[in-house]
């Protein structure tokens, strides 16, 4: 059968350049190639998969089109192409040229309409007919032998849409029925208006029923409520955006098969441009055949065909995909994968286990709440091609096996995992605690390089070249109709639990390598690693909450807002929805006439636009009064008690491997955030308590740790004077910016000092100063000014950070934290500068987090050592709070404070303040 290939190209260049937003990819001279990388890879990845005979690429010219004449603000909403898809549109166009694929483009139409043009041609010509896009209004088109392709994302696997499929979903009878769906239903991407009031799921209900949208409009009256005094009003604006939202298919262009068959790839046209975009590894792969193209990845036990390797993944640094020999070569044809399914078998594993030096493990659960879900089985690899897997049969059989592991969890043997702190909660739960070292892949790939993704998956396909079996193959999406583990057939988890030991040995073998080679290894098993079974420790510690406390609050909070709210009505001289951005820009800026700002938010309530009015109207300060109690009684006070676990604790997550800085974050529930800077917040720490009434909670944190850095980094003379004598940073700015005495320094100058400051370390402009001091860009220009004349080793450090990061493309911390920084030599101004100040601050918060770090490892040490019952119970960027037995509160406390200022000595004094209470307020 002939198969042709038509490429939306604009639709999947957007998708492919923001699928790159947290991790652009740029070239040695700055130009961004996320968009032309991420198209190659679907095009590269359809004509390995798909073999197509014949293929097209219809791209959408500059200027308006037949719609704009239609309809003027069609697609008027949209903002602007970014300039970095502007500048790889050129490339993209070269290689096709070069691959010999077909440019399909005509003034005054979209590419849709070439492309539906084109494929009703093509398929009355006898082929099987794929459009290959992520926009859905190509639902419209298809017929017998014309079909939808989406790509794959992260992982998944492509969809094919068929007419059928699109009848099926939308319960039409034809296709072309859809236009008539988006008639009534709108398009907000391309500012179709459709018919007010009718969403998705009753434009589908209409349709189905009467057919077209002439035929709702004919029976209007037989439709109930408002929904039919709307069709009556906007009948004729529905009866447009039928007609915008339809695909032409009769564009004046001509189906020649000759110009769209598929021609052999020429190297000497394709090479040169991948080379000049430095795709390395891609043109390795085309070809240098240092990988097989036809090598089969599907895993023949998975009954739902997991997604396929794809040749053309990642791209870009490939020194550690160097440093491979067999550890590249996964073969599913070669592994032997076993289960062990009685005592004996296990017993002859655990003999083999124990002379290892080395052993990846993981555990298959029920579920992810290491709370409510129990282990169903555990794999383990010593050796390449080779894994075991322990099927969990019951909750008694389940207690022997651990037992009769206890002597490998309890030996001097690496255990090597993937998040394996995970792992470890789970043998938590069953009173293992393992003794062993640890080496936690996700964590070693974050190290090296912590702007990327870190999951199994994501590093299997970059350093193995291999696509592991998704788990969505097994038990399907997330959601309520996911499967538990415990339905997979014994054959399949097998071959899933072991892949992902196997896989895991192999890029402990990798990574071990890549960390010496880069001088991380101190960074990775002094501090990293030991940090792991800490956090485990405390998440599975947990803090307990007082929800009966939380309860009261909330009434008592309720009862100001309902206050603030009738004050909000009286000062409106009406009722509204509060609540509705819509509404109360009406009320400011139509009833109130505030000032609007720029007209494209002439209605904006976003809090930005409402702090620059207060003292226009008292209502603007009630309307943020009243903002800040409900999202305090919706994010903390009535959402905290609903993750409270049955031990009545809250157990966070601690992510290592998230920031690119280095610093802890946390979820479920994020205890990171917890409010301080209010009054009405601060309360919610009351809530944070002991376990038992013998028991204190202990605060400590690190004063003004950030500015001491920066102070230690740049040698700045007078900063660290003021360090030095112990006199308080804020105030001594304040006099070296105002040229006053320190007893003459007003709050209003501390203030603003405070905020320079901070703002320094992260690099902030004139701008940015002057928006936080609600003053004139000139004033912050000279504030900034005369700040680098009373400081003038911090301009030096920042000036010389730049250079050195565009230098080297990355920064480093006083521990050898490393982060690249591709973007600091981007030709995009707006994205030069921001990578230009997160490089002054990555070193001086990354420090920050490497500090605080060895001050958790050290305090636990001692608390072990001394044999304390008192816990490390939350971290919270530079404070650390225990729950400690009251006999001793005065023991531990010298303690801490040793710990934290010794982590890592400065050329200035580190200060730590310490307290005690009875919740987390009275001890902040």
């Amino acid at each position: 059968m002939k198969k042709i290939f038509f490429l939306d190209a604009m639709a999947l260049i957007y998708r492919a350049h923001f699928a790159f937003a947290k991790n652009h990819r740029y070239t040695s001279k700055g130009l961004n190639t996320s968009a032309i990388y991420g198209f190659l890879n679907t095009l590269l990845e359809l004509l390995d998969k798909e073999k197509p005979t014949h293929i097209g690429v219809a791209f959408d010219l500059p200027g308006g089109t037949f719609r704009n004449q239609l309809y003027i603000p069609y697609k008027a909403q949209r903002e602007e192409t970014p300039n970095e898809i502007i500048a790889s549109i050129p490339y993209i166009k070269k290689l096709l040229n070069a691959f010999q694929i077909p440019i399909l483009e005509l003034a005054g139409y979209e590419a849709d309409d070439i492309i539906g043009t084109m494929a009703f041609q093509a398929s009355d010509a006898g082929f099987d007919v794929y459009m290959v896009t992520p926009d859905k209004d190509y639902g419209q088109l298809l017929r017998e032998n014309v079909f939808m392709y989406k790509p794959a994302r992260s992982g998944g696997l492509v969809d094919i849409i068929s007419e059928q499929d699109i009848c099926s979903k939308y319960d039409i009878k034809k296709a072309v029925q859809f236009i008539d769906i988006l008639g009534l239903w709108g398009d907000a991407s391309d500012n179709i208006p459709g018919i007010p009031s009718i969403g998705e799921k009753t434009a589908q209900k209409l349709i189905s029923e009467y057919g077209s949208v002439e035929a709702v409009i004919a029976n209007a009256d037989k439709i109930k409520g408002k929904v039919s005094e709307k069709i009556k009003e906007f009948a004729q604006q529905g009866l447009l955006s039928k007609e915008l939202a339809t695909i032409c298919t009769t564009v004046p262009i001509e189906f020649h098969v000759e110009q769209l068959l598929l021609s052999p790839l020429d190297e000497s046209k394709i090479k040169p441009i991948l080379e000049e975009l430095e795709f390395k590894t891609l043109t390795n792969r085309l070809f240098k055949n240092s990988v097989n193209v036809s090598r089969e990845t599907t895993v023949m036990h998975n009954t739902q065909n997991a997604a396929q390797s794809s040749l053309f993944e990642e791209e870009g640094d490939n020194s550690e995909i160097d440093l491979l020999n067999t550890f590249n070569c996964y073969d599913v044809k070669k592994v032997q994968y076993k289960s062990l399914n009685s005592i004996e078998e296990i017993k002859s594993l655990l003999e083999a286990l124990l002379v290892q030096k080395e052993v990846a493990f993981d555990t298959e659960t029920t579920g992810l709440d290491c709370f409510v879900n129990d282990i169903i089985g555990l794999s383990f690899c010593y050796k390449v091609n080779e894994a075991f897997y322990i099927p969990i049969l019951d909750s008694k059989y389940r207690l022997e096996v651990l037992e009769l592991l206890k002597p490998f969890f309890s030996s001097d043997i690496l255990l090597v995992g993937q998040n394996i702190k995970f792992d470890l909660k789970m043998l938590f739960k069953y009173n293992i605690y393992p003794k062993n070292p640890l080496f936690d892949t996700m964590i070693a790939h974050y190290i090296l390089h912590s702007e990327q993704k870190h999951n199994l998956d994501a590093i299997s396909k970059k350093y193995l070249n291999y696509q592991s079996i998704p788990i969505e193959s097994l038990i399907g999406k997330k959601g309520k109709n996911q499967l538990s583990m415990q339905s997979v057939d014994l054959e399949t988890i097998t071959i899933y639990a072991c892949e992902d030991a196997d896989l895991t040995f192999r890029l402990y073998n990798v990574f071990k390598k890549s960390l010496e080679r880069d001088e991380m290894e101190q960074l990775f098993y002094n501090i990293e690693m030991p940090l792991v079974n800490i956090l485990a420790l405390m998440e599975n510690e947990g803090v307990n909450l007082d929800v009966d406390f939380l309860k009261k609050y909330d009434l008592e909070l309720g009862q100001k807002v309902n206050q603030i709210e009738e004050e909000i009505f009286h000062l409106a001289n009406k009722t509204f929805n509060i609540n509705s951005p819509k509404q109360l820009g009406e009320i400011l800026f139509i009833d109130l006439d505030l000032h609007k700002g720029k007209k494209k938010n002439n209605l904006s309530t976003a809090e930005d636009v409402l702090i620059k009015l207060i003292g226009e109207h008292p209502i603007v300060e009630k309307v943020l009064e009243y903002r800040s109690l409900q999202k305090l009684r919706s994010t903390y006070i009535n959402a905290l008690p609903q993750l409270v676990s049955s031990d009545g604790c809250l157990h966070t997550v601690y992510n290592q491997a998230l920031t690119t800085t280095g610093r802890l974050s946390s979820n479920n529930p994020n205890l990171q955030n917890i409010p301080i800077k209010t009054e009405q917040g601060k309360e919610i720490r009351k809530a944070f308590i002991p376990k038992n009434d013998n028991s204190l909670l202990i605060s400590a944190d690190y004063s003004q740790i950030e500015l001491r850095i920066i102070a230690a980094i740049s040698g700045d003379v007078n900063m660290c004077k003021a360090f030095q004598k112990g006199i308080d940073i804020h105030t001594a700015t304040a006099a070296n910016l105002f040229e006053v005495k320190l007893e003459e320094v007003t709050s209003e100058m501390r203030r603003k000092a405070k905020t320079v400051n901070f703002g320094i370390i992260y690099g902030i402009s004139a701008f940015g100063l002057s928006e936080r001091l609600n003053i004139s860009r000139t004033e912050a220009s000279e504030i900034i000014k005369q700040y680098f004349m009373a400081f003038p080793a911090i301009k030096t450090y920042m000036d010389k950070t730049i250079q050195q990061t565009k230098e080297k493309g990355y920064t480093e911390t006083l521990l050898g934290r490393k982060r690249l920084m591709p973007e600091i030599n981007n030709i995009n101004k707006t994205q030069r500068e921001f990578a230009e100040r997160a490089a002054i601050n990555a070193p001086i918060q990354g420090t920050s987090a490497d500090m605080i770090k060895l001050a958790m490892i050290e305090v636990q040490s001692q608390i072990k050592q001394h044999n304390f019952k008192a816990k490390l119970i939350l971290q919270v960027h530079d404070e650390l709070i225990f729950d400690v037995p009251k006999n001793e509160v005065e023991l531990l406390k010298p303690i801490i404070i040793t710990a934290m200022k010794n982590a890592l000595p400065l050329s200035v004094p580190i200060e730590v303040g310490i307290a005690e209470g009875k919740n987390w307020l009275e001890a902040h």
